[in-house]
């Protein structure tokens, strides 16, 4: 049976890094893999008062969720910290309290930036969150792209370097998510 990844890209921008690393992350998962960016961008901020009554687009995102094997964030930094559009994303999964949709999902997160850091502030917030929300997270290889414009060859795609430790990453988060749903 084919294991569905969700994959959350923090970014809006149009053809951005962490979208370009989502989908490279997607090509290279294994038979018996799928994953699907599950888009947020479009979904209204979080508000208790949607709790009882939630709008249709709340339900849909959280089914969506529900449907997945696994999780896989892909994050740039925003002020040492994750965009709110993710953080928004995450807290509505998580609402009504009692009822989250992330709890038990096996987890990543991949983050880049064109900093030297590799969007680690954004990472380590991002983990907390996660850690709470009771998500295994994959602690080994930590996926920090730092510097990214140096990551992309001359058709502005992931250059072999960067392809090979991002292949190494996914199939770490593979075996990850083999030893939590097994």
């Amino acid at each position: 049976m084919t294991k569905k990844i969700g994959v959350l890209v923090g970014s809006l921008r149009k053809d951005s890094n962490s979208e370009l690393v989502a989908k490279s992350a997607i090509d290279l998962l294994p038979e018996g893999y799928e994953g699907e960016i599950l888009e947020i961008g479009h979904l209204p901020f979080y508000n208790q008062d949607h709790d009882k009554d939630s709008p249709q687009e709340f339900v849909e995102f959280r089914d969506k969720v529900k449907g997945v094997d696994a999780i896989l964030f892909v994050t740039p930094e925003y002020n040492r910290s994750v965009p709110a559009v993710l953080k928004n994303a995450i807290d509505l999964g998580s609402r009504p309290w009692g009822e989250s949709v992330w709890g038990g999902k096996p987890a990543a997160v991949f983050s880049s930036s064109t900093g030297a850091i590799g969007g680690f502030g954004a990472t380590h917030h991002l983990r907390q969150s996660l850690a709470f929300l009771d998500m295994p997270l994959m602690g080994q290889p930590e996926v920090y792209l730092g510097n990214f414009m140096d990551s992309l060859d001359e058709s502005g795609k992931l250059d072999e370097r960067t392809t090979e430790f991002l292949k190494d990453a996914v199939d770490a988060f593979v075996a990850h998510i083999e030893k939590h749903l097994n």
